[in-house]
């Protein structure tokens, strides 16, 4: 285990201006000092074909892989699509999933999500929770982070206006230290524990 823990960020949206690739991007800066975050773009990662995989995982797939064995914990945001988690975020999660190295078992890991509408991205989140199941990631329970009104919460360039929210965010990214050390079996101060 590193003095810093090291995360894997990724959002379920492609769209270059999507609010779920903003809030990782505010993450960036609001993490812990006691956090390494790093972003992965999903654009390239291919549809899911098994056929493709009888000849050899496409690189982006490999790369994808290995960042999330090499991470302590994962950090993903979700849209809300129809309902539930888009395409391109199962897509992705399906791919590192497959044998051999499953590569999310046992990994700690925070949702996050941003919505134009009232609901925020709960129902995706519960969903994607139900995912975390089948492939034994362990998903931090509290606090929950989930925008509603996307478009009121941030400014033109992507950036978080609203303190509240800029402050629930960093109170998530320090509770997902938190848990990441108590999965890793790693002794802390329980007095400065974000998830107690």
């Amino acid at each position: 285990m590193h003095n810093k823990i090291k995360v894997l960020g990724f959002s379920g949206s492609l769209r270059k201006k999507s609010y779920n690739g903003a809030l990782l991007k505010n993450a960036l800066y609001l993490k812990p000092d006691n956090m390494e975050l790093e972003i992965f773009d999903l654009l390239s990662i291919p549809l899911y074909n098994d056929d493709i995989r009888d000849l050899g995982y496409p690189k982006p797939v490999i790369i994808f892989r290995e960042k999330i064995a090499n991470a302590d914990a994962l950090l993903i945001a979700t849209p809300e699509y129809n309902y539930s988690v888009p395409g391109v975020l199962k897509n992705a999660i399906d791919w590192a999933s497959r044998p051999p190295d499953q590569s999310f078992d046992s990994k700690p890991v925070a949702i996050i999500g941003a919505s134009g509408g009232i609901s925020g991205t709960i129902r995706a989140q519960t969903h994607l929770r139900d995912i975390c199941v089948c492939v034994n990631m362990i998903p931090l329970n509290k606090p929950q982070f989930y925008i509603q009104k996307a478009k009121e919460q941030f400014d033109a360039e992507g950036n978080l206006i609203n303190e509240a929210v800029r402050s629930q965010l960093k109170k998530l990214l320090s509770a997902l230290v938190d848990w990441t050390y108590l999965i890793k079996g790693i002794p802390q101060n329980t007095e400065n524990l974000s998830i107690v």
